[in-house]
């Protein structure tokens, strides 16, 4: 933190040269918002340049502050602070505003741009986020800092709106950052009172400031957001709170400058158009005709945050060296956090299980997985919305992580489904962690949008989703997840495992721990499942394919091939027995995963499932939409396409045509139209 704030012309130069380049940006394109990054530059500068630690030279810098811009509609304010602040995003760049190809999208990406630390635009995802981004700051802090050696010791900042602090998800983060104390977490608030449809008091009279304090947040204000050596006291003071994290409210006028806009919706979401362009150049004081202009002195003066970065960096790089001399063991561990990589032996203790282990319902072997990954994998980290117990996500030998130990490994969310996942999000991003977030699969709706983003960004989120399907019995249709299954399908990137028993189950955890590219979702049942002949042998490898043979044909031809993924494989394994006890040759496939299944190779698909067999049945206790392209024409479906019922599950089960006899029948008519073709 500086000791001392200066605020000269230069600095007033470089504020209007943000808002310039954010106006010209949205009107080459003709689309954008100009109206956030108008009001908000300011504030913005004032933090990149005089408090934010970071090196654009090397965007991955560990120990680099975190500046999230939660409301990413202004993202031209984020894409202009990385070009003027050094990163590799040129002024052409800034020309290509929302054109393909284009490093500048509509919204902000990770992955896409240089220094954009996570995917933004859906409102009050960023807020939670940056949760949990603060939240794996605290847990590497507490886990590697020695005496004399604070490795980890950055803050997390994020930059909201109005809009995101309407959101529900910023309600829940802010009440779990309130209740863990994470006080390296600032966010500034741009209270400008206006949204997309209108001046906010419309629908949002609340006092934010009040809401903010119960949940055990420090809350600052400044009430004129050019003021910029108001907003750098803030700053300073937010830096110095211990115990909670920080809300600044800084009061700004939405589309500052410009004459017929400011202070109304019209300057939220639509360019300027040429006249207003030029009146509100004239109000700032704009001398350069030229589109998209960085004066030669604004250049020079950012030159200065640039080399500091460098300097932050190498200084750093020093302590870490030293830090690996003093503490070998614990280094070599760190090592591995810093670069994403496993220990040698991690999969050493995961289990496997044999016909004779007994029956286990997926969640329970799901609890065995996490156990034994967390006494190899050191920064694992996870839990769920106040499920835990019925979801088997604890890690027994390992503490909780709280206000008063943050080195703690089980995170206790809270009935915070939406928020859990947007935290997690934020974990991920930050990295150093391997996480994982729990909930009943039928609740996977209320995080949806979090595990949407979490697909568009590829981060390797593992979600335990337990009681998957009507088997949960009594609890009725509300607790009965039906499209679900589908729905997770369908979102790209994300990949969802439904394993059919307890060695399955396993493998499903092997293959997501093992990665670093998608998103995985864990189907699990509540019920108990038998363990089905040589999954000991075959599961690792048939999950990690998708698909795969679980009991072969006794003879050819094949006369029929039943495909099932979940409690249903054990269903159909019975069934085929009795089918081969009329003398018929019968394949049961095993389809934990669609999305993995789709990655092989046609030959692979083509021996799984012949293409000249016809006679398919597929069975699965959810919608049966996307089973289509594996059970074919002449195949038919056993699965449920409307809501179940309160009921125990064996009677659920008879009821809605989950049996064996159900699958005879369905096999012997699909094996009878395959003849007459």
């Amino acid at each position: 933190m500086p000791d001392q704030i200066v605020i000269s012309a230069i600095d007033e130069l470089s504020v209007t040269t943000l808002r310039t380049l954010c106006i010209d940006s949205v009107e080459q394109a003709n689309s954008g918002h100009p109206g956030l990054p108008m009001g908000a530059a300011p504030m913005a500068y004032t933090l990149w340049s005089r408090f934010l630690h970071h090196n654009p030279k090397n965007p991955a810098f560990a120990n680099r502050d975190r500046f999230v811009l939660s409301a990413g509609h202004g993202s031209t304010l984020l894409y202009s602070l990385l070009h003027l602040f050094g990163y590799d995003l040129s002024l052409e760049d800034l020309k290509q505003f929302r054109q393909w190809g284009s490093k500048t999208p509509g919204h902000p990406e990770r992955g896409h741009t240089p220094g954009v630390e996570t995917t933004t635009g859906p409102l009050g995802q960023g807020i939670a986020n940056a949760v949990g981004m603060a939240m794996v700051e605290r847990f590497l802090a507490a886990t590697f800092n020695l005496a004399d050696f604070p490795l980890f010791d950055h803050r997390t900042y994020a930059l909201v709106g109005d809009g995101d602090l309407m959101e529900g998800i910023s309600y829940e983060a802010a009440s779990l950052a309130g209740h863990l104390g994470l006080d390296k977490l600032i966010v500034l608030y741009d209270s400008n009172d206006i949204s997309l449809d209108g001046p906010t008091e419309k629908s949002f009279t609340e006092d934010v400031r009040t809401r903010f304090i119960a949940a055990q947040w420090n809350v600052l204000r400044v009430d004129d957001g050019n003021d910029l050596m108001a907003i750098a006291e803030a700053l300073q003071t937010a830096q110095i709170q211990n115990g909670h994290p920080t809300l600044i409210e800084v009061r700004t006028i939405i589309g500052f400058g410009s004459p017929g806009r400011q202070g109304t919706s019209k300057a939220h979401g639509n360019p300027l158009g040429k006249e207003e362009v030029q009146l509100a150049k004239k109000a700032y004081g704009w001398n350069y005709e030229k589109s998209h202009t960085v004066p030669d002195e604004v250049l020079q003066h950012v030159t200065q945050w640039v080399q500091r970065g460098e300097q932050m960096e190498a200084e750093w790089n020093e302590l870490l060296q030293r830090y690996k001399t003093a503490n070998g063991a614990l280094a070599q561990k760190l090592e591995h956090v810093l670069n994403g990589q496993l220990p040698a032996d991690w999969d050493a203790d995961l289990p496997v299980f044999t016909p004779g282990s007994g029956e286990f319902a997926t969640r329970q072997a799901s609890g065995q997985a996490i156990n034994a990954l967390a006494r190899r994998i050191p920064n694992l980290i996870g839990g769920s919305a106040d499920l835990a117990s019925s979801n088997e996500t604890t890690m027994k030998s390992e503490s909780v992580f709280s206000s008063d130990h943050y080195a703690g490994r089980n995170l206790w969310f809270g009935v915070r489904e939406h928020a859990m996942g947007a935290i997690l999000n934020g974990m991920a991003a930050h990295g150093g962690v391997r996480v994982y977030g729990a909930t009943f699969l039928v609740f996977s709706d209320y995080l949806r949008p979090a595990i949407r983003l979490a697909g568009l960004m590829k981060l390797p989120v593992t979600y335990v989703f337990t009681h998957d399907s009507i088997g949960v019995g009594e609890d009725g249709p509300t607790h009965q997840p039906i499209e679900q299954i589908a729905s997770l399908r369908i979102i790209p990137n994300v990949i969802l495992i439904r394993p059919a028993d307890a060695n399955e189950t396993i493998a499903a955890w092997h293959y997501s721990t093992g990665q670093q590219k998608h998103p995985v979702a864990l189907a699990l049942t509540r019920q108990k499942l038998p363990i089905l002949p040589d999954t000991d042998k075959a599961a690792r490898t048939g999950v990690a394919r998708g698909a795969y043979v679980i009991s072969a044909e006794t003879k050819e031809p094949i006369d029929a091939i039943l495909i099932a993924s979940g409690s249903e494989v054990s269903l159909a394994y019975q069934a085929k027995q009795r089918l081969e006890q009329q003398g018929l040759s019968i394949r049961l496939v095993s389809i934990p995963s669609f999305a993995l299944f789709e990655m092989q190779s046609q030959a692979y698909h083509d021996s799984i499932l012949p293409p000249h067999i016809t006679a398919r049945v597929g069975i699965e206790m959810a919608h049966s939409f996307g089973w289509d392209r594996y059970i074919g024409a002449q195949g038919e479906m056993i699965a449920i396409d409307h809501f179940g019922a309160s009921a125990p599950a064996p009677e659920l089960m008879q009821h809605f045509g989950f049996t064996e006899d159900a699958i005879v029948q369905a096999t012997l008519r699909c094996i009878e139209r395959s003849n007459v073709k």
